[in-house]
C-alpha cells in the first residue's frame, strides 16, 4: 500500500448536489423550498434562537451558579517534581518554566506537599503548603514566599 494509491471506500464520496438547475435535475424551480412562505425567500432562517415569539429556551431555564471575578487562578506542582533540579539549586518561577513544570504561571504557583525531596534547593515561589514547606526544610533547603 502506497500513500499515493489511498483512495476512500466505495460510495463514501459522492458528487455535490447543484440545485435550481433545470426541472430535469429533480431539483430545480423552487430549489427544494416549495411555494411561498418564509421559509422560500432569500435570507430566510431568522435569528438564532429564535421562537417565532415564543419565550425561547435559554431565557425559560433558570441560571445556575456564579462565577467570581476576582478569583486568582493558582498553578500547583507537588514537591517531588523539584528533584529534576541540581543540589544546592535556586528554584524560581523562571527556572520552573526553562525545566518545562510549568508553562504559564497565571497568576501564582504553589508548592504542595506530595512525594519526597531529595535535594536542598532554594524555592521561592508565591505560596506553599505547610507539608511542603516542612519537606523542603527537612532536605536543607528554604521555601520562601515572593
Amino acid at each position: 500500500m502506497e500513500l499515493s494509491k489511498l483512495k476512500p471506500a466505495e460510495g463514501a464520496v459522492t458528487k455535490d448536489f447543484r440545485r435550481g438547475r433545470g426541472h430535469g435535475s429533480g431539483n430545480g424551480k423552487t430549489s427544494g423550498r416549495g411555494h411561498k412562505g418564509q421559509k422560500s425567500r432569500s435570507g430566510s432562517g431568522g435569528k438564532a434562537g429564535f421562537e417565532g415569539g415564543q419565550m425561547p429556551l435559554y431565557r425559560r431555564i433558570p441560571k445556575k451558579g456564579f462565577h467570581c471575578r476576582n478569583t486568582k487562578e493558582i498553578v500547583s506542582i507537588n514537591v517531588a517534581m523539584l528533584n529534576v533540579f541540581e543540589d544546592g539549586d535556586d528554584v524560581t518561577i523562571d527556572a520552573l518554566k526553562l525545566k518545562g513544570l510549568v508553562s504559564n504561571p497565571r497568576d501564582g504557583v504553589k508548592i504542595l506537599g506530595n512525594g519526597d525531596l531529595k535535594k536542598k534547593l532554594t524555592v521561592r515561589v508565591h505560596r506553599f503548603s505547610k507539608a511542603a514547606a516542612e519537606k523542603i526544610e527537612a532536605a536543607g533547603g528554604k521555601a520562601e514566599v515572593i
